[in-house]
């Protein structure tokens, strides 16, 4: 039979890394939300490269063929660049996926050996 203390130690104990868990998931979310905001700030800065360029060519063309050919380029140079961007972010939501997926299963296991420590044999 367990006493009193025993019983307490093992919620502190339990308590104590459940808070150890949160606390990891807590930094994990801040790193992903870091990531994300990158990839995001990234995007944006594309699109505004590309409205300065269509202005400076809006201002600079000699006329209306030189502009179209210009925004034509612009445009595709900002669609290639669209594309490489969006297999980057891939890559980063596939890494903060299996950020997420080894955090669970590692704090599953925990929770799990920690149960089988402190549930007493039959």
């Amino acid at each position: 039979m367990t006493s009193t203390n025993d019983t307490l130690n093992t919620v502190n104990e339990l308590t104590s890394k459940n808070v150890e868990r949160l606390t990891s998931l807590g930094e994990l979310n801040v790193r992903m939300f870091e990531k994300m905001s990158a990839r995001q700030m990234d995007a944006m800065s594309l699109y505004m490269e590309h409205a300065m360029r269509v202005m400076k060519l809006a201002t600079e063309s000699k006329g209306y063929n030189e502009f179209f050919k210009g925004q034509v380029e612009a445009t595709k140079e900002l669609s290639e660049r669209v594309l490489a961007e969006g297999k980057t972010s891939m890559q980063a939501v596939t890494e903060v996926r299996d950020d997420y997926r080894t955090w669970m299963e590692k704090s599953l296991a925990d929770v799990s050996a920690d149960l089988r420590k402190s549930v007493p044999a039959a």
